[in-house]
């Protein structure tokens, strides 16, 4: 876990690797729960029967479900404890470059990318992979950007 107390130290940071967190499993419940909580029951993420013959032999989780992941798994990987507040300000880039089958285990990857002067304090770009267990490709990739503003 890495913490950054400091603008200083965020900006240092710009360019690096953080690191990765620990494997978790994405179930069904948590699938469900994420399809009551949106709304979105399309069969192939609730309906275990019907997506055993679907075009990927079972459930997959939401790419929206997988993208809400990330403050969760970055949590686990760094901390920003800079004065002020932290806001999410948006998300440059989104891709789910591969179907997250419900019973894989996934773990997130951390990089920082550019971090940049904004006149109340820090602009930063962080990027997410989103890995799937055994997959080569990654079921999310995601750019998103932080504005650490001056307390």
């Amino acid at each position: 876990m890495r913490t950054f107390s400091s603008f200083e130290e965020v900006a240092a940071a710009a360019g690096t690797d953080i690191g990765s967190t620990d494997w978790v499993e994405i179930d069904q419940q948590r699938v469900d729960l994420f399809a009551e909580a949106t709304g979105d029951h399309q069969w192939i993420h609730v309906d275990v029967e019907r997506a055993k013959d679907g075009p990927f032999g079972g459930t997959i989780a939401h790419g929206y479900l997988t993208l809400s992941l990330v403050p969760w798994l970055g949590s686990q990987v760094f901390t920003l404890d800079t004065p002020g507040a932290k806001l999410n300000y948006g998300v440059n880039k989104v891709r789910f470059p591969h179907p997250l089958l419900v019973g894989k285990r996934v773990r997130g990857h951390v990089a920082f990318g550019e971090v940049t002067d904004i006149p109340a304090g820090k602009q930063a770009v962080i990027a997410y992979t989103v890995e799937i267990e055994g997959e080569a490709k990654p079921a999310c990739v995601a750019e998103t950007v932080v504005l650490l503003l001056v307390g």
